[in-house]
């Protein structure tokens, strides 16, 4: 029996008119359930039981971040993030980086600076707004 959460990652996957698989859906289900991003390590040690190799899902990350199901974040330290939901509020928003525990946190109620202006035969696709300090968890430890 299927869980609301597996149900919606099917039909999100489903929605993008391609082939329907159980890495997919078991990637972008662990990521919805989650409530911050998560490298791809994580995602490896949180789906153990799941079979996935390291090659399988790097390559299901990468469609499900072309596919905008998910979005890849930059963090200060040079690894990728990934946070499901991208489709719900656009990668267009602020992200956090906690310079204690690592953790990346997506602001998405935070009013982002107002767009920069390029030189002529320039443009941009996307803006990465990343905000380094110390997250609340690290704060109330000191």
């Amino acid at each position: 029996m299927y869980t609301t959460i597996e149900s919606q990652a099917e039909s999100l996957i489903r929605d993008t008119g391609a082939r329907l698989t159980k890495p997919r859906s078991r990637v972008l289900a662990y990521l919805l359930a989650q409530n911050k991003p998560l490298t791809h390590h994580e995602i490896q040690e949180g789906l153990a039981g799941a079979a996935l190799d390291s090659v399988t899902l790097y390559r299901v990350l990468e469609w499900l971040t072309e596919h905008e199901l998910v979005h890849r974040i930059a963090g200060a330290d040079q690894v990728w993030r990934f946070n499901a939901g991208a489709g719900q509020h656009g990668h267009q928003h602020a992200h956090f980086q906690c310079t204690r525990c690592e953790m990346v946190t997506c602001f998405t109620d935070i009013a982002l600076p107002a767009q920069i202006t390029l030189p002529d035969g320039f443009t941009s696709d996307q803006v990465d707004f990343l905000i380094k300090g110390i997250c609340q968890v690290c704060n109330a430890k000191k």
